[in-house]
């Protein structure tokens, strides 16, 4: 992998980690069940996201 691919992925896996937190912290400030369920389904997605790039390292 090339210093140039390698620098993508890190940057990749810092904004599926914000992505993460933003999702975490809309959840708490949510009260609509079916809202906060839809926001806790994305976040798992960038989770899922984060762990492949993160598998390609």
């Amino acid at each position: 992998m090339t210093g140039k691919e390698l620098l993508y992925i890190e940057d990749a896996l810092g904004h599926e980690k914000y992505f993460q937190t933003k999702c975490q912290e809309t959840v708490n400030g949510l009260q609509d069940a079916e809202l906060k369920k839809c926001v806790q389904q994305m976040e798992q997605k960038h989770q899922q996201i984060f762990q492949s790039f993160y598998g390609l390292l």
